[in-house]
């Protein structure tokens, strides 16, 4: 049965291969959001650039736990907020990481862009739960 499912798989039918599948060109997806919220609720408690691991522990305790299913999703989606101009990167000093004994962090930070980004991805996400109104009956 498994051959059955398999051989009736292609490209096409795959989600990240189908056009049908893809998010609309600038939209946010949901984890996307919550690295941008959780990014700015560090700022708001003075860390202005985040790096990854502490990323994904401020995820991890807050209320959009579920949407961070793996290191490599995290750090998948900051590169892509990144090239979209959300975030901003930089290295650590190298010789701080020798003195911990620790690989160099990446540190983000929000860009204004990205503030932007997350205020319509927010925005979006309230119309679409806003109930619909009645359809205007004629007089």
């Amino acid at each position: 049965m498994t051959e059955d499912i398999a051989q009736g798989l292609d490209n096409a039918t795959i989600s990240s291969y189908c056009l049908c599948m893809r998010r609309k060109e600038g939209a946010l997806i949901p984890l996307e959001v919550s690295i941008l919220e959780a990014a700015l609720e560090l700022r708001r408690r003075g860390i202005a650039e985040a790096y990854g691991f502490l990323l994904a522990n401020e995820l991890r305790d807050g209320a959009h736990a579920r949407r961070l299913t793996a290191y490599g999703t995290l750090y998948k989606a900051l590169d892509r907020l990144k090239r979209a101009g959300h975030l901003a990167s930089r290295w650590e000093d190298p010789q701080l990481a020798a003195d911990d004994g620790r690989p160099r962090r990446r540190f983000y930070r929000v860009t204004l862009t990205g503030e932007a980004a997350l205020a319509e991805a927010i925005s979006a996400a309230r119309e679409d739960t806003l109930p619909r109104s009645a359809a205007v009956q004629p007089s």
